[in-house]
């Protein structure tokens, strides 16, 4: 009876720790599958996580280097080639300059080496028509003579050179003559001189008319007979004087060809 109940409790024993093993082999079969499906349903990112592997770090995008511009050197414009220099102007020898002059000149006043002044009256050209000397133009000189006539039957003298001319406030030398002039004469009438003249017949017909009358009346006819004598004189000798008026034409010719530059 003893054994029999011994061997009841082993039995009852074994049956419990048997059951007690069905459960635990059940549940862990419960839970394998579970963590099957587990990692069967998981997302990557669960996969990764399991796996221990750590998520990869996605780095700020780093902005693109800017593109440096190349700095172009200027591109230099051509330089416009400069206009030649216009030719001089040039005017041949045996050209005519007209001109008028700039204020009387007259053998009364004038003597030689005194300065004259003339203006172009019209412009003066080249062969090709360009002007060289326009109408305006300034020309200068020195009167070389100036002697009055010494009575009206004879003529007097003037005389004047050409020294330059100014073209557009520059001057140039000239070789040049003037070979025209428009000139009048003009009676200074009865000067000092003159009436020393008539004074000098008088006393000369006064003498005489003494001499010869030997009175008083003889004197004074003599003496009115020698003024008349000497006005008579005087007027056959007085001095004539040359003289250009102002505005005269002046006619100048050139001697040598006249190179005038352009502006």
């Amino acid at each position: 009876m003893i054994r029999l109940h011994k061997h009841g409790w082993l039995v009852v024993v074994m049956a419990g720790a048997a059951l007690a093993a069905c459960a635990q082999g059940e549940q862990r079969s419960q839970s394998a599958d579970s963590t099957a499906r587990n990692l069967t349903l998981a997302p990557t990112e669960s996969t990764a996580a399991l796996k221990d592997v750590p998520p990869a770090t996605t780095e700020a995008a780093k902005p693109a280097p800017e593109k440096k511009t190349a700095v172009k050197a200027p591109v230099k414009k051509p330089v416009a080639p400069k206009p030649a220099a216009p030719a001089p102007l040039m005017l041949a020898a045996g050209t005519r300059v007209p001109a008028t002059a700039s204020d009387t000149i007259s053998t009364r006043s004038a003597k030689a080496g005194d300065p004259f002044t003339a203006t172009v009256s019209q412009d003066v050209k080249d062969a090709t028509g360009r002007v060289v000397i326009p109408a305006g133009s300034a020309v200068s000189g020195t009167i070389t003579a100036a002697e009055p006539a010494p009575n009206p039957n004879s003529t007097g003298r003037i005389e004047l050179s050409v020294t330059t001319v100014t073209v557009q406030g520059k001057s140039y030398a000239v070789d040049a003559s003037v070979v025209g002039m428009d000139t009048i004469m003009k009676g200074r009438g009865v000067t000092k001189a003159d009436a020393a003249k008539v004074a000098g017949g008088a006393v000369a017909g006064a003498i005489v008319g003494k001499l010869l009358g030997k009175n008083t009346k003889g004197a004074v006819i003599g003496g009115a007979a020698g003024a008349a004598a000497g006005a008579a004189a005087a007027r056959a000798s007085r001095d004539i004087d040359v003289v250009i008026p102002k505005g005269a034409a002046i006619t100048i010719k050139l001697n040598a060809p006249l190179t005038v530059k352009t502006a």
